[in-house]
């Protein structure tokens, strides 16, 4: 038994058991795998896979505990590797965090700008991406945390700490009919009833609290009419601006000062509040930077905080 056969194990899961793919992503050669796992099912005495002739199709049993047991062994090699970083390289070296657009562009500039002023000499990386691919690269290592709303408190194998809570509001042109009824000293309550048959300009499925909002609408007999979504919402405010309908942003994304000409009222009455969360792969180590980082994004999580989270391996609420 050796570390190639765990890493090819691993990698061939990762790929949908496709063995040519495994070997693409470890820069060797197809049958090389193929031989070093079968050697390996021999000397375990049973099968890690399911096959069908000579393709793989899935995990047999045992298999499922023998790719855990992968995953638990190479992450620990992965945190020896990171030890010696650490120590080679305190306050210089790489931070990878993966983040989704609303995060990088409107939540994490002043924790990031406060980050490069304590540690100039760290190459700082962002990576954009859904929740979904987000906890993917965590999980891989091929990125140090991760920062998002949806997904990441559903992922078994990380470990995820609240950091804020935010609301929707609707946005629309200042002299647009639309919002006018919620606007000014006799403004009321926006209602759910108040979007029916209303053009609705809104985030893509996957981001920005996007579930929730559907889930309201769907529970009422409100009729939308969804003309655009986007994962970005300077483009939804762009379009809204052209007035194209009214957007349904966070609340984070929208700056009266900045965003001249529209008007903005809160809805997070309709849609309910939403916590973005910090994301870390379980049983990984912790190196000063990724506490650094924290810091100055989520003060309250203190690295005493994170350890004692990290050792029982769930989610954090406070």
């Amino acid at each position: 038994m050796n570390l190639h056969q765990l890493r090819f194990v691993r990698e061939a899961v990762r790929h949908n058991f496709s063995l040519t793919d495994a070997a693409k992503a470890l820069f060797t050669s197809q049958p090389g795998v193929s031989k070093a796992i079968i050697e390996f099912e021999e000397e375990l005495g049973f099968q890690i896979f399911k096959r069908h002739g000579k393709r793989i199709k899935g995990l047999t049993a045992p298999g499922e505990l023998v790719v855990q047991a992968c995953e638990r062994v190479l992450a620990e090699l992965e945190n020896i590797k990171r030890v010696g970083e650490e120590f080679a390289a305190r306050e210089s070296g790489q931070l990878t965090v993966a983040v989704t657009h609303t995060q990088a562009r409107y939540v994490l500039p002043q924790a990031v700008a406060a980050f490069r002023k304590k540690f100039p000499k760290v190459k700082l990386i962002l990576l954009q991406g859904t929740p979904e691919q987000l906890a993917q690269w965590v999980r891989k290592d091929q990125a140090d945390l991760a920062v998002a709303t949806e997904a990441l408190a559903d992922e078994p194998d990380l470990v995820t700490f609240p950091c804020y809570d935010w609301g929707h509001v609707a946005v629309a042109p200042s002299d647009s009919p639309w919002l006018k009824p919620f606007v000014g000293k006799e403004a009321r309550q926006m209602a759910l009833a108040d979007f029916d048959q209303m053009p609705i300009i809104t985030y893509e499925t996957h981001f920005a609290g996007r579930k929730k909002i559907d889930a309201a609408f769907a529970k009422s007999s409100v009729n939308i009419d969804l003309v655009l979504e986007a994962i970005d919402a300077d483009v939804i405010k762009t379009y809204v601006g052209l007035g194209l309908g009214v957007g349904i942003i966070a609340e984070v994304a929208f700056d009266a000062t900045k965003d001249q000409g529209l008007v903005a009222v809160p809805v997070d009455h309709l849609f309910g509040r939403n916590t973005t969360r910090i994301a870390l792969r379980q049983g990984v180590f912790m190196r000063t930077l990724m506490y650094e980082f924290i810091a100055v994004f989520a003060p309250m999580l203190t690295p005493k905080l994170i350890d004692r989270v990290l050792g029982g391996g769930q989610a954090y609420d406070i």
